[in-house]
């Protein structure tokens, strides 16, 4: 394959493949206690009373709990200092996607391997999309509930660029010379793209079907199990409009349009709805901030 001027031989593809598979293998686990977490959520009959057993045991994940309730993204009047009370205020939902996210921000941040895409920026890239996904499924109907499972997956969206060396810069800018869509690059110059890596990350970390489907497809939804894909069309849209307006930066201001007008279709969304929520975005994502720092 020869594309921008660069070959691309199956013996490149392979060691990339292989350079990729051994950076994510020394990432590190998820912790015991998140992995608890996760397991007591995903179960219907778990309460919050056992989510706190497993949090109360772990001062660093109490201190992050308080700290997300007190924050200014809920806006309370009154200061929370029970965990049993954050816990119960929050939803367990939301406890387990914080606990989620904010692990892997701090253990994929201290893993980084390249300066092509600056940290601050890529998380308020990440932080962006996350907000438009919420966002979006808000204005479209979906539930408080679902739209916190929404920008955890947008937040989480773009973990396959992580992985990428130092190489990562000539494929950014050839994107940005071409005006083309990123990914297209990343597979004609590393024969790699950021969803497949996405997907190995997600496989280490154990996320579920609808967050790794997000991980994986927001570039090509129809390739998405069939249940996932409308979640996954929420967040290549989110994607797209945080790329345009620049919230941080991820490299890729060249959307395809042919699949946004698919995903626009899939979700049932109206380029007007992007215009609706344009008011809140800003307001949203200094909240979102919180998830950097807890």
């Amino acid at each position: 394959m020869k594309k921008c001027g660069v070959q691309v031989t199956g013996t490149d593809r392979a060691a990339n493949k292989k350079a990729i598979e051994r950076f994510i293998k020394r990432m590190p686990s998820l912790s015991t206690t998140v992995g608890k977490v996760l397991e007591i959520c995903s179960r219907t009959d778990a309460s919050p009373n056992e989510l706190n057993k497993v949090i109360s045991l772990d001062p660093v994940l109490t201190g992050q709990v308080l700290k997300l309730i007190n924050s200014a993204y809920y806006s309370l009047v009154n200061k929370v200092t029970s965990l049993t009370r954050a816990i119960t205020m929050l939803g367990m939902n939301t406890v387990k996607n914080m606990a989620l996210s904010t692990a892997i921000i701090r253990s994929v941040s201290g893993a980084k391997k390249s300066q092509a895409l600056p940290t601050k920026k890529f998380w308020a890239h990440s932080i962006g999309t996350g907000v438009c996904a919420k966002l979006l499924a808000k204005a479209n109907g979906v539930s408080v509930l679902g739209c916190e499972e929404y920008f955890v997956a947008g937040l989480l969206h773009d973990l396959g660029k992580i992985p990428f060396g130092d190489e990562y810069i000539d494929v950014l800018h050839k994107a940005r010379d071409a005006q083309r869509p990123l990914i297209n690059l990343e597979r004609e110059i590393l024969g790699v793209d950021h969803q497949e890596v996405g997907k190995l990350i997600a496989k280490k970390w154990k996320l579920n079907e609808a967050m790794t489907s997000a991980i994986a497809f927001h570039h090509d939804v129809a390739a998405a199990p069939e249940e996932q894909r409308v979640r996954a069309a929420y967040v290549g849209l989110a994607n797209m409009y945080a790329n345009i307006l620049e919230f941080g930066y991820a490299g890729d201001p060249f959307p395809d349009t042919e699949s946004a007008l698919q995903m626009l279709e899939l979700t049932g969304l109206s380029w007007g709805m992007f215009a609706e929520i344009a008011e809140s975005v800003d307001d949203e994502i200094q909240k979102a901030q919180i998830f950097l720092q807890v």
